[in-house]
């Protein structure tokens, strides 16, 4: 049990993490019942989260390795468990947009310390794979598990009740008790001639990674992404509960299916490119995602009055969120791709990079659907997206040219 006890405590403090940072489009959707916000307001909330993650993610990795990566987890995770108990004693929106922006900063801390220290419990290439698979995995679990889980505490019978914020008393406890688990999981030293002197030496590397050929196509492929994914991911909430008419609760839980396919798109998706050109794939599924996406806004739903039943919900509420069978498999395939063709001493900062340009999708894939959201109507905002899939698309074509050369 010892063996395993870094596996199950790293899998833990990732899936708590895993349903915080995913429970995005269902605060918005509650804050606009339970606060009375905008939908334009509700689409700075993103950026609370993703800015902080941005910033903090690329300027701590040099100083964790200091202070260690268990006390970088056991603060991380107490940072978090306090700001869950503070969203329900005094709730409001400001209390979300804390709540979110301390999320982000812990989990910058948290990926970090996550991944580097996967490194430290195995050593060889394959028990290294294995190992952040499973851990991957189960966040995909912690995403669908969120979505439940919040909409177990929404009172379908009266939407503009606060119960729903009652979830946190019990994802604080959650995050305190992972605390206490890393407090009994200590992790192997790291080696002290890794660690640079000088903070500054990071930095470094990073005017080699912008001569790269590839850069820009691959960042720009990036950022599409993310803006894709959160523009859907984060508003289907929303977009389930004022256009299809289904009660909050469904409305959530319909929502995960986005991630439910996504995840079951990545498995799919590693077994596709053992066969097939990547840039053949990715594009095919850049297409697929247009297409579902324009095939379910011209289908009908939502005309029914409201839906308390999963056998009354319109097709929609199904076929929408397949568009994340065909979004799931791009992320880890380009980031694949591209950090397997730099020398190991760049893959870090371009790991900052990648983490970077992906919060700042995110941002303004949600700040953009919101404000089209609010002013246009859900449809036409989700119409939008289709600007961004064919640009992500010819960033693909052109990532593929300058890695032959």
């Amino acid at each position: 049990m010892k063996k395993y006890r870094p596996l199950i405590a790293l899998i833990i403090a990732y899936m708590f993490y895993a349903i915080l940072l995913n429970s995005v489009g269902t605060v918005i959707s509650q804050s606009i019942l339970s606060f009375g916000i905008s939908k334009s307001e509700g689409s700075i909330l993103e950026g609370f989260k993703d800015i902080s993650i941005a910033i903090v993610s690329f300027v701590i990795a040099s100083f964790l390795p200091r202070l260690g990566y268990q006390k970088a987890i056991i603060i991380s995770l107490i940072m978090v468990s306090l700001a869950c108990f503070i969203m329900p004693i005094a709730p409001s929106f400001n209390s979300a947009k804390i709540l979110f922006f301390i999320i982000g900063v812990s989990f910058a801390m948290i990926k970090v310390s996550v991944y580097s220290s996967i490194g430290l419990i195995n050593e060889d290439p394959k028990s290294h794979a294995s190992f952040t698979s499973i851990i991957e995995g189960f966040f995909m679990v912690g995403v669908l598990g969120g979505a439940w889980i919040f909409a177990a505490f929404v009172d379908v019978k009266n939407p503009n009740s606060l119960s729903w914020l009652n979830v946190y008393y019990y994802l604080g406890g959650f995050g305190l008790f992972a605390a206490l688990l890393w407090l009994f999981t200590p992790l192997p030293k790291i080696d002290a001639s890794t660690i640079k002197a000088d903070w500054r030496e990071d930095f470094k590397a990073i005017p080699a990674l912008f001569a790269s050929n590839f850069l820009v196509s691959f960042l720009l492929g990036i950022f599409l992404y993310v803006l894709i994914e959160q523009s859907i991911g984060t508003w289907l909430p929303t977009y389930n509960r004022e256009i299809l008419q289904l009660n909050p609760a469904m409305a959530i839980q319909a929502g995960s299916l986005f991630a439910a396919f996504s995840a079951l798109g990545r498995l799919l998706g590693g077994v596709f490119l053992r066969y097939f050109d990547w840039v053949k794939v990715l594009i095919f599924c850049a297409i697929a995602t247009a297409l579902i996406i324009i095939i379910a806004m011209q289908m009908s739903g939502g005309d029914i009055g409201k839906i308390n039943a999963w056998r009354d919900a319109p097709m929609k509420a199904y076929f929408l969120p397949l568009a994340g069978l065909f979004l799931g498999p791009i992320y880890p395939t380009i980031n694949s791709i591209v950090l397997s063709s730099l020398p190991k001493q760049s893959q870090a900062p371009m790991t900052g990079l990648i983490i970077a340009f992906s919060a700042l999708g995110g941002t303004l894939g949600s700040f953009i659907t919101g404000q089209i959201f609010g002013h246009f109507g859900g449809a036409f905002a989700f119409y939008l997206t289709l600007i961004p899939v064919a640009l992500m698309s010819y960033s693909f074509i052109i990532l593929n040219k300058k890695l032959k050369l």
